[in-house]
């Protein structure tokens, strides 16, 4: 890649630290200097085309280059001067005047020293990222500038020697690294070279924050803390049940046996449910959820679950199910239909109040006109904090303190969109919380 704009508004460049050493020979027709935007895309194709970069002043360092000013900072992921082979062997898509990309507007930090070690490139990013002003940066040694230390107290650059070493390095991997102060930054380096065994050109250093990185370590033991928290109570049941029984099966009767028996299997079935969200949580963030579809009965689904909650001792009048007429088909897998509407009705029992609305509706499912499905659920409890509605969908927010784990709407949420569907939620017509997702169609390819 090429890193420069030579734009009059990146000021940030420094002056050449050295003379660039000479071309390598080859059977191009003209050299072109390191870096220029005149050089062919890839870092195997012959020699350049005109080059369209302004005239470099009389002095040293004074005129706009392609590296923010610095003719030298131009950065080639393909190749080296020239366009040589370099420490890349992909083709060298850059950044550059005829991209209109300018460094500042990479969302990670870029820093790019010369074949000296000191630094040409330092953007908006990198100074954000470290706290080291970009004017402060350019021109100093690039172990000054960014004097990193390994977890264990280490300076970096003296561990990895850029510049030294083995010819055949490629660079540095991502790592965490300390800056001074303790404050944590990721960090990778890329060598590039003239030649496969050459020289190091330059050495391009990417800066990200752990910001991203430590939320997704704080989500992974929040997980890891409520798993253990929700199987050690029906793992403690079932042990001390199981225990008891062995010991003393002949005190007890019949009918203390089948309680006790009665509540390891309640206990067995939490395990295995909270076992089969986990799995539905991974596959769902991996990308892996599985949808097979058929065509399936809304209405009737709905129905299988209010008969199902009618018969576990509810009301039969706590319920009052709507179906409108003109209901499209619905392809879609019944099982993961029935786990969204299980999750959204057992909800509106547990944390709501009242009567449960169930309305299913056609709807149209997408700006384009396709048809689909549409199916509220509403109770008339004390609903969801405004401040809240936000949270709903994530991992681990609990509307009440009645249970559970947390894990319910987040997994129907990515249940509803691997069918194409939306889900919001908002406060029903009698005050309750209402959840609302819609389905398209989704007729399989080959009835269409």
């Amino acid at each position: 890649m090429t890193v420069g704009t030579g734009s009059p508004a990146q000021a940030r460049s420094a002056a050449p630290y050295g003379a660039e050493p000479p071309p390598v020979p080859g059977p191009r027709a003209a050299p072109v200097p390191y870096g220029s935007e005149a050089a062919p895309r890839s870092g195997s194709g012959p020699g350049p085309g005109p080059d369209t970069r302004p005239a470099p002043a009389s002095a040293p360092g004074a005129g706009p280059g392609p590296g923010g000013g610095h003719p030298g900072a131009g950065v080639s992921a393909g190749g080296g001067p020239e366009n040589g082979p370099g420490s890349g062997s992909g083709p060298g898509y850059g950044f550059g005047p005829e991209l209109g990309i300018d460094p500042d507007d990479l969302p990670d930090g870029l820093v790019v020293a010369d074949e000296t070690g000191r630094i040409i490139c330092f953007n908006a990013a990198a100074s954000r990222i470290t706290a080291v002003p970009g004017a402060r940066a350019l021109g100093r040694p690039l172990d000054q500038a960014l004097p990193l230390e390994d977890l264990k107290g280490h300076r970096w650059w003296a561990l990895t020697d850029p510049y030294g070493g083995l010819a055949t390095r490629r660079g540095q991997p991502e790592r965490n690294l300390l800056l001074p102060g303790g404050r944590e930054v990721l960090v990778s380096a890329r060598y590039l070279r003239t030649r496969p065994t050459g020289p190091v050109r330059r050495v391009v250093v990417s800066l990200r924050g752990t910001e991203a990185r430590r939320r997704t370590e704080r989500s992974h033991a929040e997980l890891i803390a409520t798993v253990a928290h929700e199987l050690r109570s029906p793992l403690t049941s079932v042990k001390g049940f199981t225990a008891t029984l062995l010991a003393k099966w002949e005190r007890f009767t019949d009918d203390q046996k089948r309680l006790m028996l009665e509540t390891v299997d309640a206990d067995a079935g939490r395990i295995k449910r909270l076992i089969a969200e986990l799995l539905d949580i991974s596959r769902i963030d991996s990308g892996r959820l599985e949808v097979r579809r058929q065509r399936v009965d809304i209405a009737a689904a709905v129905g299988r679950h209010v008969h199902a909650h009618t018969a576990r001792g509810q009301a039969p009048e706590s319920f009052f199910v709507r179906v409108r007429p003109g209901l499209p088909d619905l392809w879609a897998d019944p099982d993961k239909i029935d786990q969204i509407l299980g999750n959204l009705l057992e909800n509106a029992v547990r944390h709501g109040g009242g009567t449960v609305t169930i309305d299913v509706a056609p709807t149209m499912a997408t700006t384009d006109g396709e048809k689909g499905t549409e199916v509220t659920v509403s109770d008339e409890g004390p609903g969801i904090p405004e401040e809240s509605m936000g949270r709903v969908f994530t991992r681990f927010w609990r509307g009440s303190k009645r249970g559970g784990t947390g894990l319910g709407l987040y997994i129907v949420k990515g249940l509803v969109e691997a069918h194409g569907g939306t889900i919001t939620v908002g406060r029903g017509p009698r005050g309750g919380a209402e959840f609302r997702f819609i389905l398209p169609v989704g007729t399989p390819a080959h009835l269409v």
